[in-house]
């Protein structure tokens, strides 16, 4: 899938409209009848109204992560549900602010060559070595890891499944 933003499209626009192809790419895969929920996301990191997708390589990773550095960024998932039953979708976008430490050309290396940031929109995954770049999340950190668990279960209850339901082992409808 090419992750290319369309011209004027912002970053909020440009999250969703990924998450809910890939949901309705997954969907067609699935046989005709068959119950249940297709969960995609995407997750864009985003400064000076500029969109940092996945690195194309370790050059790349590293110029993102000096812009990243000592700073301020977004992180914004769309997170999207398609029941397939019956169409229901449910779409959201979650959005936090994640404060970078000011640190050295060492410690970027060093993490550039973990190879941890190149599958990593931003350059970085703040659930693995990424986190030592980091001084602040205001937000969800489950965002920054790429799904929004804590709105997780309105977009459930948005196609009708019980986000309770999860809790006593199979899925009920609303």
């Amino acid at each position: 899938m090419d992750e290319t933003p369309h011209p004027a499209e912002s970053p909020e626009d440009h999250a969703r409209r990924l998450a809910q192809a890939k949901g309705r790419d997954a969907a067609t895969t699935l046989d005709a009848g068959v119950a249940g929920v297709v969960l995609a996301a995407d997750t864009v990191v985003t400064i000076d109204g500029s969109i940092l997708g996945k690195p194309v390589d370790q050059a790349d990773a590293a110029s993102m992560l000096r812009r990243l550095r000592g700073r301020s960024h977004q992180v914004l998932t769309a997170l999207f549900l398609r029941r397939v039953e019956d169409g229901r979708e449910s779409s959201i976008v979650e959005s936090t602010r994640v404060q970078f430490r000011e640190y050295d050309d060492s410690t970027l290396e060093a993490y550039v060559a973990t190879g941890e940031p190149l599958d990593k929109a931003g350059a970085y995954g703040i659930q693995g070595f990424g986190a030592f770049l980091s001084r602040r999340i205001d937000g969800s950190w489950s965002n920054v890891v790429g799904l929004p668990l804590e709105r997780l279960p309105a977009c459930l209850g948005q196609v009708g499944i019980d986000p309770l339901s999860l809790f006593r082992g199979r899925l009920s409808s609303r």
